[in-house]
Order: structure tokens, then C-alpha cells, then sequence
């Protein structure tokens, strides 16, 4: 006789203890309730549908223990947890609700219970951990980046991402699209800095034919084009005075108007923005609207620099030596002990960027399977004094080369430097002047 394979089934695994009337509503909706007890198997089959209740509603810490002790073995589609409405949570219950797709409030309306165990058990949004994997780390600092996102990535609201040139905001503005509910729809992103300062307003909200010389055709802007999506404005800061407020009319009035047109064109678009300037001392010095600048710092997500992240620098290494091997003839496989103590040490003025090319550089030079310190270009690097955080002889350096590094790469194109470092042509120059890279004698 054949023998038929069960069937998939909806699975709560509880952490704590539910009601006897919980259990009952739960099972007559079609759920499996599963006590999670670290000293038994939970017996998950494949196919599965999981959604994890942590109950803190007797106030022990037992469940929690639990949840850590069990979290290691098994990937829960989400967490939802049920509290006390009028206790204060410890730091520690602080640290789980942050990983929590859902909170519920004691008493349990049992109907609200199972509405939301069947979104999380359906929806994508609820498990953040595949989007999140792009951010990689597991230092305080990103742990903290990883909660953060987690509360933004829902609300519908702009989010402000600062950050030195090189930290990750454009990952991060992608992983908050990919978790929102916009997810499905466009991310359209776009460096403000690189844009024409004539062509800027035509870039952004379209133009009709005949709007300026050169228009022969009517064209729609990007806010149009991602209509229901998510539009990514990096270095907003290098935005013109113009743009800036027909921008605030599209975050006030939820529509734009093409150039050369007086009709207003309904758009549905959350606006995430990136700087690596501090706009709060652009607002005071008159370089940007101050009601724009608020309506943009609704969220804020600061990204942090590479050298304040420990060990994720050793991972993020690791990372992009795989991804380089996978596409790429190298002998190297891994780090020698004083490549990783090398990387540890250096104060990596060009954060991730830096690393993903000083990586991928000693990959192709390397003689051996184990990449040393003198191939990743830090052998003998002076280790940076404690201090005001001023870039010492050895970040200058580390500057000086990468930026001299990407204008080979390019041709000395100002543009596709600029694309390429993500920064405005006007940093690009910035920056030569500062390191004294004469463009024409270097072409």
C-alpha cells in the first residue's frame, strides 16, 4: 500500500504557556499549537507553516531562555509577541521585541490573534532575515542597524540615511524597499550629485515636448516612473535650490508637475534620502530648505563606519573574497593572521568600498592561497592615534588611492568616477584639489 505524506500544516510554536481557550480558538482556525521546551524536539516536517509566539505576560524571563536556547535550530517564518500593556520591558526584552514582525497587547482578542498569525504566516515582510543578509555583520553596531530597519521598513514614512561616503546607504535604502509593502513595485534610485544642473527638474518630474530646447518628445520623471515604489535620493545634499522645492511639493501634495506643465500629476512614491553631509549645517548656511530638510528627517538611520565594527570586518572580507572567487580565477582562498590583524587595526578612511577593492585587488595579486597583509596594501600602515577622529598620514594616504585608483579605472571620466566612488562630480573635484591630482597632467 502506498503510503500518502502528511500534509504541510500551520505550526504556533509557543514560548510560554497559552490559555486553554487560546489553544482551542487557535485549533478550531486551523492551528497547530506546539509547546517550545528546549529540552524536546519541537518534530517540524518541511513544508511547514511556522509562526513563533513569544508570551511575556507572566513576566519571567523563562520563554526567552527558551527562544535563545532554540532560535539556533529552527527558522521561524516570524516572531509575534504577546505582552502586558502596562509593564516596562527590560533591556533584554527590549533586544527580542526588536526581532518581533508583530506585538500583540494582553488581553489577547483572540480574533486579532489569528488575523495576524495568518499575515505573518503569508507574508514575505514578516521575515526580514533574507533582505537583511545584504547588510552583513553581527556587531552591536549592525545588530542595532538590523532593529532599526526592522521598525522603519513598514511605516510608510521618508527615512533620512546618514553616513560617511561608503558605509552602505544605498544597500540600506534597498533593504528598507524590499521590506516595506512597496517591495513589489519599482526602487528607482539616483545620485543627485551626478545629475545636470540643467536637466535636474527634467531628471526627476519629466518635461513636456517643446518644455525647453531639446524636448521633442514628452518624458516621464522618475517619481512618475516608480509611482507605488520607492524613490532613493542619494547625496541629497547636492540637490539645487529649485529641485529642492518642487521636491517638498511632491512630499506635501503627493504629486509633481512635468516642466513646462501646469497640471499636477498624482504620485504615490515613499521617498528614502541619503547624505554624507551634514545637513542640519547646510540648512543654517542657506544651501537647503529647512521645511524640506524636515519633512525628510521624519526616520533617521545613521550608518556607521567600518573601523567601529570589529569583527564584521573579518565577515565582510570573507564575503567578498567568495563573491570575487565565484566569478574570477584566484588562487586565494582566505586571510592570513596578519592580513585579519592588519584589517582590524586600519582605520578605513573609504569604509566598505575600501574594503571590497583592496579585497579584490590582492585576490587577483595574491601568490598564495591565504592573502597576507602586504597584498591588501597594509603592511607596515601606522595604526591611527585615539583622538578628534582628524585623518592622520595613513588615511590620507588610503584617500589619496582610492579615489586616484577609481579615475584609472574610469579614464579620468569625472562622471563615471563619480558614479562609480557614488559621490557628486563636485566631491570628485573636491577631492583632487585636496590630494593635488592635476586631471589634465594625469590625463
Amino acid at each position: 500500500m502506498a503510503v500518502v505524506p502528511a500534509l504541510p500544516t500551520q505550526c504556533v510554536i509557543w514560548f510560554g504557556e497559552p490559555l486553554r481557550h487560546e489553544r482551542a480558538a487557535l485549533g478550531a482556525a486551523g492551528w497547530q499549537v506546539r509547546a517550545a521546551n528546549a529540552d524536546d524536539g519541537i518534530g517540524l516536517r518541511a513544508g511547514d507553516t511556522v509562526v513563533g509566539v513569544l508570551d511575556l505576560r507572566d513576566g519571567s524571563h523563562g520563554c526567552l531562555d527558551r527562544l535563545e536556547r532554540l532560535t539556533d535550530d529552527h527558522d521561524y517564518l516570524s516572531l509575534l509577541a504577546v505582552v502586558p500593556g502596562e509593564t516596562s520591558h527590560s533591556p533584554a526584552r527590549h533586544r527580542v521585541l526588536d526581532q518581533c514582525a508583530a506585538i500583540l497587547t494582553a488581553p489577547l482578542d483572540l480574533s486579532r490573534l489569528i488575523q495576524t498569525l495568518g499575515r505573518l504566516a503569508h507574508d514575505p515582510l514578516s521575515n526580514p532575515i533574507h533582505a537583511l543578509d545584504a547588510l552583513i555583520g553581527a556587531s552591536p553596531a549592525m545588530r542595532d542597524i538590523h532593529g532599526t530597519i526592522r521598525k522603519f521598513a513598514p511605516v510608510d514614512l521618508p527615512v533620512l540615511i546618514t553616513g560617511q561616503t561608503g558605509t552602505g546607504k544605498d544597500v540600506a535604502a534597498r533593504v528598507l524597499h524590499e521590506l516595506s509593502v512597496r517591495r513589489h513595485a519599482r526602487f528607482a534610485a539616483v545620485n543627485c550629485g551626478a545629475l545636470s544642473p540643467n536637466l535636474v527638474q527634467s531628471e526627476l518630474f519629466g518635461h513636456e515636448r517643446g518644455a525647453f530646447t531639446g524636448a521633442n518628445a514628452r518624458r516621464t520623471g522618475l517619481f512618475e516612473s516608480a509611482n507605488g515604489g520607492t524613490v532613493f535620493l542619494d547625496e541629497i545634499g547636492d540637490l539645487p535650490l529649485e529641485a529642492q522645492t518642487n521636491l517638498l511639493r511632491v512630499l506635501q501634495e503627493h504629486s509633481v508637475q512635468r516642466v513646462g506643465s501646469h497640471e499636477s500629476i498624482p504620485v504615490d512614491v515613499r521617498v528614502l534620502a541619503a547624505t554624507n553631509v551634514d545637513l542640519e549645517a547646510a540648512v543654517a548656511a542657506g544651501k537647503f530648505r529647512n521645511d524640506l530638510f524636515y519633512r525628510l528627517n521624519v526616520l533617521r538611520l545613521h550608518m556607521p563606519p567600518l573601523h567601529e565594527r570589529g569583527q564584521d570586518i573579518l565577515l565582510l572580507a570573507g564575503h567578498f573574497l567568495s563573491a570575487f572567487r565565484e566569478s574570477n580565477p584566484t588562487r586565494a582562498r582566505a586571510f592570513s593572521a596578519d592580513a585579519q590583524k592588519a584589517m582590524l587595526g586600519f582605520d578605513w578612511p573609504g569604509h566598505v568600498r575600501e574594503l571590497i577593492n583592496r579585497v579584490q585587488r590582492a585576490a587577483v595579486i595574491a601568490n598564495g592561497e591565504l592573502i597576507s597583509a602586504e597584498e591588501l596594501g597594509l603592511c607596515g600602515k601606522p595604526q591611527p592615534p585615539a583622538g578628534d577622529g582628524a585623518l592622520d598620514t595613513a588615511r590620507e594616504s588610503a584617500e589619496r588611492e582610492t579615489i586616484l585608483a577609481c579615475l584609472r579605472e574610469s579614464g579620468f571620466n569625472i562622471s563615471e568616477t563619480a558614479r562609480r566612488l557614488k559621490v557628486s562630480r563636485v566631491t570628485v573635484y573636491r577631492l583632487c584639489r585636496k590630494h593635488k591630482l592635476d586631471l589634465a597632467q594625469l590625463r
